[in-house]
């Protein structure tokens, strides 16, 4: 009976061990069995996860809104509870969340991502405890399907990939303000549903060639602010830097240059909204943009971005409490604080020295074009000091208003503010309330599409107190609240990426009405007698500027446009501020 027993646990164990080495062979990725040099379509992607999920229950995989491709976006979750409810679970952990081909031929994470998964399933890995584990497998999809092995001209790898715009060819990392996409809808929903702590997007790069498979691109930690951007600065990013280094895995932070070599120094790349890590620092989340160089080998990049992201969930382990704590007490910050900063600029006082490991380049002239052109010399490796310029300075600041009323029809931004759970009313009556009110002063327009765009910049604003009547149906949102930051962003029409200056209020730079001259010439005579402090401006304009002096026109539209006859509308912003005092 003995021998019975000792047999059968035998077999047992022999068939459970059979069985995880059948499941570690089932479950290898395209890249795996590729040996490197195949990245997953979006189908085999999915139903990779579909896997994971049906066998492991620490996997959890969902659907969550629409792309322009027609397909879904797919979120999936690890947790070793297996509870995946994220009201209850980011209270107690960490959530570092993963994205994944948000340009679709630079697929080095998406293949990371699949092994990280799987080897957290099959416990091939320490496995956080602290930490929860979210991936968007494939954000552009509709980049993903439109499959390809030419459009990367400069990449080494994989055979073939997807494209970088999505299914109406935008630039998804330039969309997470503006949402001209459903993708960017979809993210916002996803983000605020799981509210991370870390925010990972893998993308590759290159700007120069150097010795180095990986850089990380942090968001700017002056621009994230406070304690937690000196965290960041301070600890986090020499964390990753030193354990990567114990791995034999060299990075350098972002080569921010382009045509140039980068030992003549480079200065940190300013993430505003536009951008993933941007978008996310309004929300005081941690962002971290890896940038594998697209030169290298191909298994030796997803290799990279493995790595890198297995050290990140071991500062999330180590460090959970503590960022959860500088990301809440950030909230309460900036809701104490009376100004903001709109506007940035390199503080040239400062700066890091790198030990960069680069390459020597030559220049000679093309042999297509004749004119100097730049090329490096692998055979030269060099380490050289380097400066890098990664300390920002504000160069303006705005005001923090108590309120903000947005007038009734600007329908896009209501939907925005409430796909990012901003909180806001509506006004249920008339009602006269004493505002700050902005009349656009002067702003420059770029001259080529961008991004379905022309975008404004340089924009300035007139300021005037004065009590405006809004009518029920305007809207009323409080700034004391956790969207405070992407309420300024975008609100503020100086901000890089107001809404403004992404064109969403156009419509009031357009006059609409105007005045006959033939007509409104006895009229002008009329305004000037009657107002004798608008007369002498008018005179004195003419008498120093003599192009203005020849000007019939201009005169006659100087007198209109200060006259009751002027359309208020025109270069009137329809959002006002009511100020904290």
């Amino acid at each position: 009976m003995k021998l019975l027993v000792r047999l059968f646990l035998l077999l047992c164990l022999i068939s459970c061990e059979t069985k995880k080495e059948r499941k570690i062979e089932d479950i290898k990725t395209v890249f795996e069995r590729s040996n490197g040099e195949e990245t997953a379509t979006y189908l085999q992607i999915i139903d990779f996860y579909i896997q994971l999920a049906k066998e492991f229950p620490e996997i959890n995989i969902q659907i969550i809104g629409d792309t322009d491709s027609g397909n879904p976006l797919h979120v999936v979750t690890y947790n070793p509870d297996a509870d995946f409810n994220f009201q209850k679970i980011g209270r107690d952990k960490s959530i570092v969340f993963i994205n994944n081909g948000i340009h679709a031929g630079e697929s080095d994470g998406i293949d990371a991502t699949m092994l990280l998964f799987r080897d957290l399933a099959l416990k091939n890995m320490d496995a956080p405890k602290n930490t929860v584990v979210v991936t968007i497998p494939i954000y552009n999809v509709g980049g993903a399907l439109n499959r390809n092995s030419t459009s990367r001209a400069n990449q080494n790898g994989p055979k073939s990939y997807g494209f970088r715009g999505n299914a109406k060819n935008y630039d998804l990392n330039r969309d997470f303000i503006k949402v001209d996409t459903k993708n960017a809808h979809t993210f916002a929903k996803i983000f605020h549903l799981i509210k991370p702590d870390i925010f990972i997007d893998n993308h590759v790069s290159n700007g120069a060639d150097y010795q180095y498979t990986l850089s990380h691109l942090f968001t700017q930690h002056n621009k994230l602010g406070g304690e937690l951007g000196t965290y960041l600065h301070e600890e986090m990013v020499p964390t990753l830097e030193n354990s990567l280094k114990e791995l034999d895995w060299d990075i350098t932070p972002y080569v921010n240059v382009f045509n140039q070599v980068p030992e003549k120094g480079f200065s940190q790349f300013m993430d505003y909204p536009r951008y993933s890590t941007g978008y996310a620092a309004l929300w005081n989340t941690v962002g971290l943009m890896v940038e594998t160089h697209m030169l290298k080998p191909y298994k030796q990049r997803v290799e990279g971005v493995y790595a890198i992201m297995t050290k990140i969930l071991e500062i999330s382990e180590k460090d959970y409490k503590k960022i959860k704590h500088l990301r809440e007490n950030a909230f309460e910050v900036y809701l104490e604080k009376q100004n903001y900063p709109l506007q940035w600029a390199i503080d040239t006082t400062k700066s890091t020295i790198l030990e960069f490991k680069g390459y020597e380049a030559d220049e000679f002239n093309s042999e297509i074009t004749g004119l100097p052109r730049l090329k490096y010399d692998r055979n030269r490796p060099f380490t050289k000091e380097v400066e890098y310029q990664n300390f920002y300075n504000s160069t303006h600041e705005v005001e923090i208003p108590k309120a903000y009323v947005i007038k009734k029809g600007w329908d896009r931004i209501i939907d925005l503010l409430a796909v990012n759970q901003i909180s806001f009313k509506t006004l249920k009556q008339d009602t006269s309330i004493a505002v700050e009110s902005y009349k656009i002063d002067s702003y420059s327009t770029v001259e080529n599409s961008y991004e379905g765009h022309y975008p404004h910049f340089n924009t300035k604003v007139l300021r005037s107190n004065q009590k405006v009547n809004f009518t029920a149906g305007d809207i009323l949102v409080p700034t004391n609240q956790k969207g405070l930051r992407y309420l300024l962003e975008t609100l503020e029409p100086e901000a890089t990426d107001s809404f403004f200056n992404w064109n969403f209020f156009d419509a009031i730079l357009q006059q609409k009405e105007g005045f006959s001259p033939y007509v409104f010439e006895d009229l002008a005579l009329d305004i000037l007698q009657e107002n004798q402090e608008m007369k002498t401006q008018f005179n004195l304009k003419k008498e120093i500027d003599s192009t203005f002096a020849g000007d019939w026109y201009a005169q006659l539209d100087w007198i209109y446009k200060r006259s009751k006859y002027y359309e208020a509308e025109h270069m009137q912003y329809p959002i006002y501020r009511i100020l904290k005092e």
